[in-house]
């Protein structure tokens, strides 16, 4: 960065412990004393007292030579975890408020008992750090900041300029092709709907540039009028060129101007009694209307604006976002970020608008129920990322007020939706430790399944369920390694399985204990670990005794095993669990309690089929050209042309491969080598 007055925009992709483009190192890694995670590092001490006085050693230490500008601080747990990551314009004032414990809540206590070690990256700005902040928060996911648990990315609506004819598409992801991107919007089933219907009006191609340029006769799409058949001539560019004009007008707002000008042309049509033509305009006057009938809310003095409003009960918070873009809404989305309890709605909505926006360009003007903490700040650095002016509005009154309103009661009656969801969700956990025998509600419950085809493209797959539902970030698959067993061996791909994820969770806690030193061996080290409460596998006795035999062989105590089987015949509904040392149990066919155990049963079964079957996809997409050495994806693909087949190259002579262009003599000897080695 050249000036300290015109920061970089975001977001930063950044290495955790890598200098950043556009800021200052600070130079220091404050871990006094000690390498985090040797057997110098002093660890947890005995008690909370005596940790928070760690806590602060390590803190005042770092505070020595922490310097007074703006910037970015980590705070790091004995092994080298990131615990929290903050902002600050003054970073040793800000600091010296975790040396300094008394009156702080019991979360922020805890997060000191914890520290180790602390790390800074100074900038030139607050409101660098805060951009700073929020991609590191983001990517890293401290669990005592407050955390977007919900970032998939949003879907827009592209019209290429790539390509001689344009192309209107969906898009998702990063926008490395050439074009207009208009959105965002708020579901892949909200922009389908959009362009679904903006085809019948704007007849636009939405083939692929290969397809278009295979095409010998008009597709489907030409047959029911959603597609001008540019790929067969049958409308010329200067026409064509029109319709990508329409579009692009529409969906930036001038939308009246379009259904004015169809109109004209519809009416000029008819007077001139060419009624095809007329018909053709009246039906896609029609189409416009029914994109603009299924707005829903909808302003029109709102022309590009985000609507944000935020509802807290029970600990818990719902943030409601609306998408307002050319003047229509493009739907919403419902956020639950995991906070603690005793963080308010202004904390909450900042951290949320933060992260939020880390990747995703921020509306001309955003709508809030509520001022976040930090708004001018935040405000700024938004505008900072757009290059442009971002406007935080908190409307009192008027069209904008309703607009928050209504968004404000979305949030209410989705929080209300997922609270309910909670309780039931608690109530099936309860049954499922009564069913158990656990001494508490399950916080952490891993399935475990197999898939093969006749032993071919063995994997295991775990998947992990808790309070809040599938975990998906937490599944596993597993690639069966071992040889010698042997193919169609259930359960001793289960032993594989089993071992291999215990073993780790073993060598995981026997670290932390390690840093230990009150003999304290239970709490911190099994959720460092990530142990399980309950474990179900798959299948019957069979798959049982396998999970038995890998516990007893690893010294596993203190997890509930048990298996679960369909009955006979394979009836849903006639599950049978087994237990170690216990009768089978039978459930009733309605019991709420099986209807769960199936759903995460049939999750796994359903994660283990997907994770074999992309397995064996990419195996057949490989061919025998892969294991020659020298062979690239460039010389496969000139082979593959040359001769049509992998089959073709096998049996080619040697003057035939080193007639290929970009095949040497060297390589095609090598090639024939490979296939003719008897000679």
């Amino acid at each position: 960065m050249a000036k300290a007055d015109k920061p970089t925009p975001q977001p930063l992709n950044l290495p955790s412990d890598a200098p950043v483009d556009g800021f200052s190192e600070s130079g220091t890694d404050f871990r006094p004393g000690a390498v985090p995670g040797s057997d110098t590092d002093p660890g947890i001490g005995s008690g909370i007292d005596t940790g928070i006085d760690r806590g602060r050693g390590a803190i005042q230490k770092a505070l020595e030579t922490m310097p007074g500008a703006p910037g970015v601080y980590r705070m790091l747990a004995h092994d080298g975890e990131v615990l929290y990551v903050g902002k600050a314009k003054n970073l040793k004032n800000r600091v010296r408020n975790y040396a300094q414990p008394a009156g702080l809540n019991t979360r922020t206590l805890r997060m000191i008992a914890e520290t180790r070690a602390m790390e800074v990256v100074t900038t030139h700005t607050e409101v660098e750090a805060l951009l700073l902040e929020s991609n590191l928060i983001k990517r890293l996911r401290p669990r005592y900041n407050i955390l977007l648990r919900d970032d998939k990315s949003f879907p827009f609506i592209v019209i290429t300029a790539d390509h001689e004819w344009p192309q209107l598409a969906k898009h998702r992801g990063a926008r490395n092709r050439k074009g207009e991107y208009f959105g965002p919007f708020a579901s892949a089933s909200s922009v389908n709907r959009t362009l679904n219907t903006l085809q019948k009006a704007f007849p636009l191609r939405s083939c692929s540039d290969s397809i278009f340029a295979a095409r010998t006769r008009p597709c489907l799409q030409y047959q029911i009028r959603r597609c001008a058949g540019p790929c067969v001539g049958r409308i010329d560019e200067e026409a064509y060129g029109v319709l990508v004009t329409e579009a692009r007008d529409f969906l930036s707002g001038r939308s009246r101007e379009v259904q004015t000008g169809l109109s004209q042309r519809m009416e000029a049509a008819g007077a001139d009694l060419a009624f095809e033509t007329a018909a053709i305009y009246r039906d896609r006057l029609r189409a416009l209307a029914h994109v603009q009938a299924h707005q829903g809310i909808n302003v029109a003095s709102v022309a590009e604006a985000d609507v944000i409003a935020i509802h807290m009960e029970a600990g818990q918070s719902c943030i409601q976002v609306f998408f307002f873009r050319a003047g229509q809404n493009w739907g919403n989305r419902a956020y639950f970020p995991s906070h603690g309890k005793e963080r308010g709605p202004a904390e909450v909505l900042g951290a949320f608008m933060g992260q939020f926006y880390d990747d995703k360009p921020p509306p001309r003007e955003i709508l809030l129920n509520e001022w976040p903490e930090n708004h001018e700040l935040i405000g700024e650095a938004l505008s900072v990322k757009a290059e442009r002016k971002v406007r935080l509005h908190h409307p009192e009154r008027g069209q904008r007020r309703e607009l928050v309103n209504h968004a404000q009661t979305n949030a209410r009656e989705a929080l209300a939706r997922r609270l309910a969801e909670s309780a039931s969700q608690r109530r099936l956990l309860d049954s499922v430790a009564e069913l158990f025998a656990l001494d508490g509600p399950p916080r952490r419950i891993e399935v475990y399944d197999n898939s093969h085809i006749m032993g071919t493209d063995a994997i295991g797959a775990m998947i992990v369920a808790g309070p809040e539902g599938m975990q998906k970030n937490a599944y596993r698959k597993f690639n069966i390694k071992d040889k010698n067993i042997t193919p169609g061996d259930d359960y001793g791909m289960m032993r594989e399985v089993l071992h291999r994820r215990f073993a780790r969770l073993l060598k995981a806690q026997a670290a932390a204990e390690s840093d230990e030193d009150d003999g304290n061996r239970g709490e911190d080290a099994r959720v460092a670990g990530e142990w399980p409460d309950l474990v179900l596998v798959d299948g019957g006795l069979g798959q049982l005794t396998a999970a038995r035999e890998v516990f007893a062989d690893l010294g596993v105590s203190g997890v509930a095993l048990a298996a679960i089987a369909k009955g006979p015949d394979r009836n849903a509904g006639l599950e049978r669990i087994y237990l170690p040392d216990k009768p089978e149990i039978e459930l009733a066919p309605r019991s709420p309690v099986l209807y769960f155990l199936q759903r995460l049963r049939d999750e796994a079964h359903r994660f283990a089929i997907g994770t074999h079957r992309a397995r064996r996809a990419k195996r057949m997409d490989r061919s025998a050209l892969d294991s020659i050495a020298g062979v690239g994806p460039g010389r496969k693909r000139a082979l593959l042309n040359h001769f049509g087949s992998a089959r073709s190259v096998e049996t080619a002579g040697l003057t035939d491969l080193e007639s290929v262009d970009g095949i040497s003599k060297a390589v095609a000897q090598k090639i024939y080598d490979f296939f003719h080695p008897e000679g």
